[in-house]
């Protein structure tokens, strides 16, 4: 079993050694598994549960004060699952695959997700809030009502606005507050590929957003040739089908590498957007590449 995890493209992290060592457990928690789905799942899991990371615990919070997560799976079989908009569901992967192989469908939302998740054993109803979240929020002074009209007033001054930490754009001390951590895998054991994304969203998202990660094409992709993993600026990522534009580069025969620095290449030229994207192809050739300011990864395994 080969795996190679991302811990999501975005601002340079404070703590990047304290993240890598976390990483390198997910990649080497899904390369002692047997099965490349479950190798998957369990190297997100990992990072799900981590407060340094957007997905499961620490994930961002959407305008109405809710942390909505979010997920998707597939393998080179093109069997595919995903599920979104969960509240209080830590481990989004589980329930991607729960849809994935236990239901005929591709994608559940919302508190039906939730119900499904609750159905199969995942823990529901986690305040995925923490401190530094939670003193994040209230210095948004979000809004007070459920009124449509304040909340798309927010979201529109708010979403995707670049913030600082620890002094402003021109002081001492200034660093960037990450808002893409999403994490993913991918996995090739054999003739077989898995990938996963999970997320928990992007910082002051209207309340019920839905992003990239649980679109197939989008967060996530795989195929005989290979599999992909994608992280960053949701709308654009979904606009281009960032993942499957990876996959497709290795369909072509290029490097796992190369694939990947085309597909953020065309990303960029496309969108002006950053992002990152992790690749794995079928004979585990791995290779990732960003343009964004940092985009930690890890590889491992047994063989």
């Amino acid at each position: 079993m080969k795996v190679i995890v991302h811990g999501g493209a975005g601002g340079p992290s404070d703590e990047p050694a304290d993240r890598q060592a976390v990483l390198d457990s997910a990649a080497e928690t899904g390369a002692g598994t047997d099965d490349v789905t479950d190798a998957v799942v369990e190297a997100v899991r990992v990072l799900e549960s981590d407060p340094r990371f957007n997905a499961g615990v620490g994930s961002a919070i959407q305008s109405d004060g809710v942390v909505r997560t979010d997920a998707g799976l597939m393998t080179d079989d093109r069997a595919a699952g995903a599920a979104c908009a969960m509240p209080g569901v830590e481990h989004a992967v589980e329930v991607a695959r729960a849809v994935k192989e236990g239901t005929p469908h591709v994608l559940v939302a919302g508190v039906h997700a939730v119900d499904l998740a609750e159905a199969i054993g995942v823990e529901t109803d986690v305040d995925l809030r923490t401190e530094e979240t939670r003193e994040r929020w209230a210095e948004e002074e979000p809004p007070e009502s459920f009124d449509t009209d304040e909340h798309l007033a927010f979201v529109n001054d708010r979403f995707g606005r670049e913030q600082e930490a620890d002094g402003d754009d021109e002081g001492d001390g200034a660093r960037h507050r990450p808002d893409h951590d999403t994490v993913g895998a991918v996995a090739r054991d054999g003739d077989r590929i898995a990938a996963a994304t999970s997320t928990g969203g992007r910082w002051c998202a209207l309340a019920g957003r839905v992003g990239d990660v649980p679109q197939v094409g989008s967060g996530f992709y795989a195929t005989r040739a290979g599999g992909a993993s994608a992280t960053g600026a949701g709308e654009d990522i979904a606009r281009v089908t960032l993942a499957r534009r990876a996959v497709d580069h290795l369909e072509t025969g290029r490097t796992a590498a190369d694939a990947a620095e085309l597909a953020i290449e065309e990303f960029e030229d496309l969108t002006g957007s950053t992002a990152g994207v992790i690749v794995l192809r079928n004979d585990g050739d791995h290779g990732s590449d960003f343009n964004s300011e940092a985009m930690q990864t890890a590889v491992d395994s047994d063989q």
